[in-house]
């Protein structure tokens, strides 16, 4: 039988929240409209706990999905604590908490970025993702006001990770398989601002 939204949230609200992780079908099941379906105090109450999850994490996005909740809701927040050649590379730029609700995203451009990505619903491992390096963001806010912007750089690798996440998709479908490497390793030989060298040594190309 099937929770009533309502309920499921009330529910997993009783505690703290828990991120689902690979396997799980709620993270290959398209998520279902916001359309009003919580309280505006039920939708603050889980904005407000996806966010301490998602900084407990510690992570850059988490969408609704990924806490057990089919609906198109995620939460982003990036203070971009990275070196000056990271940043300049990657576009990484601080990207202020925010609330996207019902999110879609079309690419401006043919300009692609490729780079190691990783999620929290995929533990310990992370892989090459090329994805575009400009998009519009269409929406809404959690207050219901329409957004509609362009969004660069790594906001716009976020924007397209957690969108992604409530069409059911993980980021590793859009990888290079090859690429796959343990968040360790990661650190270990693969931390340079950009993914050139793990591209050589392991044999794969970049877009």
């Amino acid at each position: 039988m099937t929770i009533p939204l309502p309920d499921l949230v009330e529910t997993l609200l009783g505690g703290p929240l828990s991120i689902v992780t690979a396997g799980d079908p709620v993270l290959r099941t398209p998520a279902a409209r916001y359309d009003g379906q919580l309280t505006q105090t039920q939708l603050d109450r889980l904005v407000r706990a996806m966010r301490e999850t998602m900084h407990a994490a510690p992570g850059v996005g988490l969408a609704a999905p990924q806490v057990g909740i089919p609906l198109r809701l995620a939460v982003l927040e990036d203070p971009a604590e990275v070196t000056d050649d990271v940043r300049a590379v990657r576009g990484r730029v601080p990207l202020p908490f925010r609330v996207l609700v019902n999110p879609t995203y079309e690419p401006i451009g043919d300009a692609c970025a490729a780079f190691f990505e990783g999620c929290l619903s995929v533990p310990g491992w992370q892989a090459v993702v090329a994805r575009h390096a400009h998009v519009r963001l269409r929406g809404q806010d959690e207050r219901g006001r329409e957004l509609d912007e362009e969004v660069s750089g790594w906001p716009a690798r976020i924007v397209q990770h957690e969108t992604d996440h409530l069409d059911g998709t993980l980021y590793i479908d859009r990888a290079i398989t090859r690429s796959l490497t343990s968040a360790q390793t990661l650190i270990d030989r693969w931390s340079q601002p950009t993914p050139a060298a793990a591209a050589d040594a392991l044999g794969f190309d970049l877009p």
